[in-house]
């Protein structure tokens, strides 16, 4: 048995699916009966990659206390098991999170990283992160502090593994989107977690495709956790031989086998923010030398400096960019460094003049094991220097040298961490750089690399070369190819350091900035140097297997990367070399480079006038005119730790379809490059993300977006694709960056949906050290919106010796020829000639030419007119142009409006205070224009208070801060304390002075989502007037009116809201308010607002887009949710209002119900019908019909005897019934004979006048009869109101008295009339049948009843307008909220989710197609009932015959099918305010199809439900125009694809579920 084992140890083994299982035997041999000696569990399985024998539950640590962990007995693995363990966590910062595992009474070693180290402050704002610590066996789990929290990193997968040399910990991870770790070879960028195992372990090898390890040590990956964006990073501080696990859980295994346990958790909001958190921890990556981003030449063995020279003479000819030339290890005097062979390479110190003549640069290598043999002609002086300071490894005696073998044959090898070889090392590099001049070094084979194993002495058999655990490096041996690893070091064994010793010191290059890049790398390496992908091959295989490198290095904090171009191994064909030249034109480092013994493969090598030649002068030309845009990506690498070279799925993270996107990359935001990287292929699968997208090389706009497509890319062309939103920029091109840095500037503008677009400029010598630190650079920031580019210098540090201009300016998807372009440097404008504006009516390109912008000035460039909004100055209609200059207004009668307000009608800020929490102004009336309205005083200041509620809302209210107005008495439920941190906010508020207004800007998209800083901004006594631009003219919302399309038309539109028994009209205001509205941008962002304020109002769309409210009392009281996407609008919204409440089970039943049954037989007869055809069927109601004569809590005796007796058979089999109650109470009966009224009467619950006009009930009248009469329907309605209708009172639901009464009556109608499972409540708004009161007579101040502005589209009895006007104010909220309501609401505003449209019509004779495909629709709506009016026929599903009431069975049967989904969407509209019924783009708001789309809805996420809506059979799918077949007796229902929507069997009720 092994140390540790404990035959008496029963493995327990959990029951967990196989991608969960974490490897008990990652040494590999594993039986049964090992596998038990473990003490972990033995089930072998069909596939052999996943582990037979996998760890128990019995293994791990317990804690002890709370920095202090105790091993769990169990058997040990590889022995030397640590028994006591200290664990420390360190909350770093906001986003950063160290957790530290080690040996509780011993040091290990540690790595001693120049950045990466504990903090001394504390986190600045709130943890993005939560940690959570759990005692036995001891895990971590790391939360996301989301709402609802998020689970990142969960070690209790498996146990906690820590003896002397195998040091293990698992996580489980929230996806499979994992990302990094190496340096390996990985064939797709997002990781196959199907049990793959990488090792990391420093290795001169070749990236072949394998999973062995390669040159740099990289335990770090991120991971994507969703479409969100939200990411994380996982760093393992440790130097030691290790292997990663990844496997299907999803989930990750760290096994190392030195060292100890230090983690980083990086939390970010973004796949790149990540990076910058990575790279704040490790160190920023450095900015290159300008010219180091030129084009570059390299090869092994060029045999002498005539041939380098041939080569560089034939690609000047050529005319080919290039600025750099190397030459290998054949430049040495027998391969050894810091010599040359002064045979074939005599006039190599001469050599980098000759570069310098042209404007070009020289690079040499630099291997670090340095030769024991002497020069041809004497001693070797770097070797005896080295000697003298004693700067090699040694043997474990730690004074001999330890020798070996690389090139120059018997080597010894630099230490470097020790400072003595630092010191020699780069006196060394200087000494050498004063014979050979040289412009930077090119380090290779520092992994360490050996030709021999060890050493030329071998290795000692110890636990340090021969560990308990070999992880699965390459050779399975850990000194193959490197040194022994109980070599000694400065910092300590080789063991330890092995990851650590390359040589990566800034060279001695006075001021310049040089620059050196590396084969071999360690986290923090990108600070001082950039890397290549290593010695490739000439195949197709390596150049597709280099974009997920380039990719995994940006991730890692170098972004200076690039692969050997056309390959370093083998030949390569002409095709291989022109698509590689393509491809790595697009490299951050940009080198073609190849073997010793291969045929020549510089681009001239093919011939002048070859494609190879031609495409890569071509394409080189092209990265030239971007290298300033590339350039500028590697200061904000530098600065702010972003990637140069980015994945798709950074900048397109909710679109999952770019999660492994591996084949294509970009340039910062706005490049996006698409290769072609098979033989013989002129067609490539290309995905286009959701943008808009130019043609580089054309400037035409593509039609495609978020969409895979076929791009044709023949054999001289490489896709490359301006993503809008991007300014870039550029610089006409030349052969080298030295000439090309003299040449003009110019910008690239690519538009996006908005019109708009943004970028930067940095700008410096390019060549001397520190210019960020010292400021010596310029910084611009360019911006475009609204036909305005502005270019505004950020930073001025440095003045150009070459006097640079912007020449050009061309600007992508211009969709007119602009009249007039202006350029202003802020003193002067000046109009641009005809000769300098080209502009392309097919292309839609503007070219701006022969400008004389100079570098370092602001500058602001103006090609279209701003849109103005003409606000209409005249609303009420009825204007002249006397009326409308009598307000001081404009008169223009051929405009739309006629009347509109003067630029600067409105207000004026007086004072304004900003506080943390928010913004507070003063406003004081234009009084250079005239009063609007007599009747209606104007109030001249004002008060603005604006609170950030939070991170994504925000209030601005308006009021005078002199007299309270009426202000609507309804807790919203808002945040506690307010968003006080400005970086947490995702919007910024500006206020404008003159006319006063208030500007939201989104922060990301810069779009203004509210910008009432437009003229018209009214406040007087009785009329409101606020006016705002759109971002865009997609609105939705806003009610109740009947609206024919989803999305408003904005073409002056003014729809009322006022609460009103108005059955549905085109833009006539119905039973319900609801002043909110949602916005979409041209971003696909969305955003909400409403106006809480219950006067009579109305609203007015104008294409500007622009809408404006008029409300005719109360204050403007704004409340902004931002979303970003439509459904976050609806939570953000209903979390402020009231979530909807969680209906019962059974009224997602369908329902029956007609006003008109004569008498309770009709009903039976119905119910009988329904059940013999077993039509699904919960719920049945009585209309007002079963009252005696129309009145509340009574029965009609005569026709309606027996219903309750129906009831109770109907709810004893399984059914529910409802009754509908009016809540106005009739008045004219005999006292004692009515006690509903009679009890009012009592408790004083009836609307009264105020008591200074009348002490009298303000009566009405509406369905309750006069006693004792008959009424005559052969006579007009008029009429019959008047000689048949009681008098009605109305109670007063706001006080509490009324509510005790109201559930009284309803109390004792179920106790002693009938019973009943709900109530419907109608005639609420409150109606009437009369206008104001009975007899027509209202009291009191007469302009409330007819006030200064009566909101158009109105229909409005003066009851109404005079009850609230005078009493309530609010009519709106006379909604009841009754538990046994089917409606209900906690706010007038409040999104009734359970909502649905009477069946088949309530007015009007049904048609039979019509009825049906109303049946099948309405199936499908959340509240489900058919229902008609008196005096029609019947339109229920028995009504109409056998085929009719077999069609309605089959679509019920769906729905109830279906109602444990819709059941569930409703516990998610009631926990999280979800939509139920939902519009397509709320799911798709990428597709802009989806934003128009009114004929199609969702049941939540995954049911399309696509109705017949029109005679036929054709039916119009979203995202394209099909006839989809549609037959009478079908509905088309289509589940999306990723759901699982619960079902049941469904029954002929939900009693039966």
């Amino acid at each position: 048995m092994k140390e540790g084992s404990d035959p008496d140890i029963v493995p327990e083994c959990p029951n967990i699916p196989e991608g969960e299982r974490v490897d008990c035997f990652p040494d590999g041999s594993a039986s049964q009966q090992k596998c038990l000696e473990r003490g972990c569990c033995w089930s072998p399985l069909s596939e052999t990659n996943v582990p037979w024998c996998f760890f128990s539950k019995n293994h791990g640590y317990s804690v002890f206390a709370i920095d202090h962990l105790t091993r769990m007995d169990a058997p040990s693995l590889f022995g030397a098991d640590i028994k006591e363990l200290t664990f420390s966590a360190e909350m770093q910062t906001e986003n950063r999170l160290r957790f530290k595992i080690t040996d509780a009474n011993q040091a290990r070693f540690e790595v001693p990283h120049e950045h990466v180290q504990s903090l001394s402050d504390t986190p600045r704002g709130p943890l993005k992160y939560r940690l959570e610590l759990i005692q036995k066996p001891f895990g971590l789990k790391v939360w996301r502090t989301t709402s609802p929290e998020k689970l990142l990193f969960d070690t209790t997968v498996g146990p906690l593994v820590f003896a002397d040399q195998y040091l293990q910990l698992s996580a489980k991870l929230p996806s499979h989107n994992i990302y990094g770790l190496g340096e390996h070879v990985h064939q797709t960028f997002r990781h196959d977690t199907n049990w793959r195992t990488w090792p990391i372990f420093t290795r001169a090898a070749f990236p072949n495709g394998g999973t062995h390890n390669l040159y740099g040590h990289y335990p770090y990956f991120t991971c994507l956790e969703d479409a969100s964006g939200q990411s994380f990073g996982v760093f393992l501080m440790n130097s030691n031989a290790m292997e990663v696990t990844v496997q299907p859980a999803p989930a990750v295994t760290f096994r190392t086998i030195g060292g100890v346990l230090d983690f980083y958790i990086l939390v970010g909001e973004t796949p790149e923010t990540v990076v910058d958190e990575f790279t704040k921890l490790i160190g920023r990556p450095f900015i290159p030398p300008y010219w180091s981003l030129g084009f570059q030449l390299s090869r092994w063995d060029y045999g002498s400096l005539e041939e380098v020279k041939k080569v560089v003479e034939r690609n000047r000819q050529a005319g080919l960019p290039y600025d750099v030339q190397y030459t290998d290890i054949d430049y040495m005097e027998n391969k050894k460094i810091f010599t040359y062979d002064m045979e074939k390479f005599a006039e190599l110190p001469q050599f980098a003049d000759y570069m310098h003549d042209k404007g070009q640069k020289y690079i040499v290598i630099l291997d670090p094991a340095v030769s024991t043999g002497q020069r041809i002609n004497g001693p070797y002086e770097a070797l005896e220097r080295g000697h003298a300071a004693k700067a090699w490894v040694t043997e474990p005696d730690g004074v001999t040298p330890l020798l070996g073998e690389v090139w120059p044959g018997e080597t010894v090898f630099p230490d470097y961490t020790n400072q003595a070889c630092i010191d020699w090392w780069v006196d060394e590099i200087s000494r050498f750089h004063k014979e050979v001049k040289h412009d930077a070094l090119w380090i290779d084979m520092n992994e360490v690399a050996n030709f021999v194993k060890g050493g030329i002495n071998g290795c000692t058999d110890n636990k340090l070369n021969y560990p308990p655990f070999t992880p699965s490096i390459l050779d399975d041996l850990m000194y193959s190819k490197t040194l022994c690893m109980d070599a000694k070091h400065k910092w300590g064994n080789h063991y330890d350091v092995h990851m650590l010793v390359f040589p990566h010191f800034v060279s001695t290059f006075g001021t310049s900035r040089s620059m050196i890049f590396t084969r071999s790398s360690f986290p923090g390496v990108g600070k001082y140097s950039g890397h290549w992908l290593g010695d490739n091959g000439a195949n197709w295989n390596d150049i597709k297997w280099a974009i997920p490198g380039m990719l995994e290095f940006n991730l890692f904090g170098i972004p200076y990367i690039g692969a050997d171009i056309c390959g370093f191994f083998d030949d390569s064909t002409e095709e291989l070399c022109t698509r590689w030249m393509q491809v790595g034109a697009f490299y951050p480092f940009s080198r073609n480079h190849n073997a010793q013994g291969y045929a020549d493969q510089d681009p001239a090598a093919y011939g002048f006038d070859s494609l190879v030649v031609n495409t890569s002068r071509h394409y080189l030309n092209i990265r030239y005119t971007l290298l300033p845009y590339l350039y500028t990506l590697f200061y904000k690498a530098h600065v702010n730790g972003e990637t140069v070279v980015r994945p798709v799925m950074h900048e397109f993270y909710s679109d999952s379809e770019t999660w492994a996107v591996h084949k294509q990359f970009m340039w910062g935001a706005h490049l996006l490059i698409t290769p072609v990287l098979d033989p013989g292929v002129e067609f490539v699968n290309a995905y286009i993300p959701d943008a808009i997208w130019y043609n580089f090389e054309t400037g035409v706009k593509i039609t495609d977006r978020k969409a895979t497509i076929n791009m044709y890319l023949p054999e001289d062309k490489i896709g490359l694709h301006l993503r809008g939103g991007g300014i870039l920029p550029v610089q006409r091109p030349d052969v080298t960056t030295t000439y090309s840095r003299r040449h003009p500037m110019g910008l690239i503008v690519a538009l996006n949906d908005n019109k708009a677009a943004s970028g930067e400029l940095f700008w410096d010598d390019g060549d001397s050290r520190d210019t960020v630190a010292s400021g010596d650079y310029i910084h611009y920031q360019f911006s475009m919106a609204n036909g305005v580019l502005s270019m505004q210098v950020a930073h001025s540090g440095y003045q150009d010796p070459n006097n640079l201009k912007f020449e050009n300016i061309t600007v992508l998807g211009v969709t007119a020829a602009p009249a007039l372009v202006t350029v202003s440097d802020g003193n002067t404008v000046i109009s641009l000639s005809d000769s300098q504006i080209q502009y392309d009516i097919y292309k839609q390109v503007l070219n701006l030419k022969n400008l004389e912008l100079e570098l370092g000035k602001d500058y602001t460039v103006n090609w279209e007119a701003k849109i103005s909004a003409n606000i209409d100055c005249y609303p009420e209609g009825g204007e002249n142009q006397a009326k409308c200059e009598a307000r001081g207004c404009i008169w223009e009668p051929l405009s739309v409006p006629r009347c509109y307000y003067a630029e600067n009608h409105g207000y004026i800020t007086s004072n304004k205070v900003e506080t943390p929490s928010g913004i507070t102004v003063d406003i004081d009336r234009n009084t250079e224009f005239p009063s609007q309205r007599s009747r209606s005083r104007d109030i001249s200041k004002l008060r603005v208070d604006i609170t950030y509620l939070s991170g994504r809302s925000l209030r601005w209210k308006i009021f005078d801060p002199e007299n309270a107005r009426y202000e609507v008495p309804v807790p919203l439920h808002l945040p506690a304390t307010p968003e006080t941190v400005e970086e947490n906010r995702d919007y910024r508020v500006q206020i404008n002075d003159k006319p006063f207004g208030i500007q939201l800007i989104r922060k990301g998209t810069e779009e203004v989502i509210w910008d009432s800083a437009v003229p018209g901004f009214t406040f007087s006594d009785q009329f409101l007037q606020i006016s705002t631009r759109l971002p865009s003219e997609y609105v939705y919302g806003f009610g109740e009116t009947e609206h024919p399309t989803y999305k408003h038309s904005l073409n002056f539109h003014k729809y009322g809201l006022f609460a009103k028994d108005q059955p549905p009209g085109y833009k006539l205001n119905s039973y319900g308010v609801h002043p909110f509205y949602m916005g979409l941008e041209k971003s696909k962002n969305a955003h909400g607002v409403l106006l809480l304020n219950s006067n009579a109002m109305d609203v007015t769309f104008q294409p500007t887009p622009a809408l404006t409210y008029h409300t005719i009392g109360g204050i403007l009281d704004f409340y902004m949710v931002l979303g970003p996407t439509p459904e976050e609008v609806v939570q953000q919204y209903t979390e402020m209002i009231g979530r909807p409440v969680l209906p019962a089970y059974w009224s997602l039943g369908f329902q029956l119900c007609r006003y008109g049954y004569s008498n309770d037989t009709e009903i039976a007869d119905l119910y009988r019908d329904m059940k013999a055809a077993q039509i699904p069927y919960d719920v049945q109601y009585a209309d007002i019909d079963y009252m005696e004569r129309q009145m509340d809590f009574t029965l009609d005796q005569v026709n309606f005897k027996g219903l309750p007796a129906l009831v109770d058979q109907m709810r004893a089999e399984g059914m529910r019934f409802i009754f509908i109650l009016d809540p106005a109470i009739a008045g004219n009966e005999t006292k004692g004979s009515y006690p509903a009224f009679d009890t009012g009467i009592e408790k004083n619950v009836f609307i009264k006048w105020p008591p200074e006009l009348s002490n009298d009930i303000v009566w009405g009248k509406v369905w309750p009869d006069y006693p004792n009469i008959t009424v005559d329907n052969s006579l007009d309605w008029d009429t019959q109101v008047e000689l048949f209708r009681a008098f009605a009172a109305f109670p007063d639901f706001f006080k509490t008295s009324t509510a005790e009464w109201w559930g009284e009556q309803i109390k004792d109608f179920y106790n002693n009339i009938m019973k009943f499972d709900g109530l419907w409540i109608d005639m609420n708004e409150p109606a009437s049948f009369v206008h104001g009161t009975a007899g027509e007579n209202c009291l009191g101040n007469k302009d409330l009843e007819d006030p200064p502005y009566m909101p158009r589209n109105l229909f409005i009895n003066v009851l109404e307008l005079a009850l609230v006007a005078l009493f309530l104010q609010r009519s709106i909220f006379v909604f009841l909220s009754l538990s046994m309501s089917l409606f209900h609401s906690h706010s007038p505003f409040s999104l009734v989710f359970q909502t649905g449209a009477d069946i088949c019509g309530f007015f009007n004779v049904a048609e039979y197609e019509m009825c049906l495909r109303w049946m099948q629709l309405g199936a499908f709506y959340p509240f489900s009932r058919n229902h008609n009016t008196i005096n029609m026929p019947r339109q229920d599903p028995v009504a109409w015959g056998p085929e009719f009431a077999a069609a309605s069975r089959d679509v019920l049967n769906i729905r109830y099918t279906l109602l444990p989904y819709l059941y569930t969407l409703m516990y998610e509209a009631h926990a999280h305010g979800n939509t139920v019924v939902r519009p397509m783009l709320h799911e798709f708001v990428t597709d802009e199809k989806t934003w128009g789309i009114d004929k199609q809805f969702l049941w939540g996420p995954a049911l399309l439900i696509t109705p017949a809506l029109d005679p036929g059979k054709a039916i119009r799918t979203a995202g394209e125009f099909v006839d989809m077949d549609a037959p009478l007796e079908k509905i088309n229902l289509h589940v999306r694809a990723g759901h699982i929507l619960p079902w049941q069997k469904p029954e002929n009720s939900t009693h039966y579920r």
